[in-house]
């Protein structure tokens, strides 16, 4: 898929910017997998992420980041740049704003295209994809506060079906938790990051049933 032709399907297949409202109902989460799972939160606290997307002459990548070994939770994980909303701010300022404070992502270099499907993460965030497009590599800086390593992985990869896999971890009393994962060499894409990828992807083109085995599994 040629580079415009990319583009122009994630124009067609997000929804529009002007679209998102606070507190819509997640179409994806955690408990996708995990059934039984309890959620923690009442209500959900809005967060946004940008799903940066660089057009290279060799092909599409995504551009995420490693979280900071210091920060309080999740350390070490793969995600993309973003953050809870600050009072009277949509998703698309917010994602903005985040890729700006962790990897000085200059907001002008983003053409953003649209939203993809809102997703409720188990520690009780409703987070919403921002997508973008990047013309050309841009400039980052990590924040070492909160960014360990700032890295790309290449679209093809991330939209091929055959990359997504179940795995889990066990907690306690002999639950299951399951989550999606695409490992990309040394790097393990899981959790929310992966799920809010494989939301894109089922927009982009189309989705599979969950395997009967991994959906019907125990969770905590």
């Amino acid at each position: 898929m040629s580079l415009e032709t990319l583009k122009a399907r994630l124009v067609e297949r997000l929804a529009p910017i002007d679209s998102w409202r606070p507190g819509v109902r997640p179409a994806r989460s955690d408990f996708d997998l995990n059934p039984t799972m309890n959620r923690i939160a009442a209500e959900l606290r809005p967060a946004a992420v940008l799903v940066p997307v660089i057009a290279r002459a060799d092909g599409a990548t995504v551009l995420l980041t490693r979280r900071a070994d210091t920060l309080a939770s999740h350390t070490g994980q793969i995600a993309f740049p973003g953050g809870r909303l600050d009072p009277g701010e949509d998703a698309v300022t917010a994602a903005l704003r985040e890729a700006d404070e962790e990897v000085a992502m200059d907001p002008a270099v983003v053409e953003v295209l649209g939203l993809s499907d809102a997703y409720e993460t188990g520690t009780g965030f409703l987070v919403t994809p921002v997508v973008g497009w990047l013309h050309e590599p841009p400039r980052v800086t990590p924040s070492p506060d909160e960014v360990a390593e700032v890295f790309e992985t290449p679209w093809n990869f991330l939209m091929d079906a055959a990359n997504h896999r179940q795995d889990f971890y066990d907690v306690d009393a002999g639950l299951r938790r399951w989550f999606w994962a695409m490992p990309w060499g040394e790097r393990y894409i899981w959790g929310a990051t992966a799920g809010i990828l494989k939301g894109l992807h089922a927009r982009l083109y189309g989705d599979e049933a969950a395997p009967a085995a991994a959906a019907g599994e125990d969770a905590a």
